[in-house]
């Protein structure tokens, strides 16, 4: 189970990492589309897998919820290109 949530008021897709700030995916939703345009993981909480885990979580729930998406973030995008089980989801 993911502890990722979209925080649709923010645009964004979130974690808590336990440093005081979620690490997040801000989102741009148009339509069955879904952009990916930022992530951003706190410093303090880099370089232990939160990044992958939180995009792993936000694209479990795009899926669920039958959209595509746009990896507009270089995060995302590499994410997708080292896990091929998720480039069904590409718009």
């Amino acid at each position: 189970m993911s502890d990722v949530i979209d925080n649709t008021a923010r645009h964004r897709f979130e974690l808590d990492v336990g440093v005081g700030e979620p690490a997040i995916i801000a989102y741009e939703r148009d339509g069955d589309r879904i952009a990916l345009v930022h992530t951003i993981v706190p410093e303090a909480a880099s370089g232990q897998g939160a990044g992958s885990r939180l995009v792993r979580g936000a694209l479990a729930m795009i899926r669920s919820q039958g959209l595509r998406v746009v990896p507009r973030c270089s995060f995302v995008a590499a994410y997708i290109e080292r896990h091929p089980e998720e480039r069904d989801l590409l718009a």
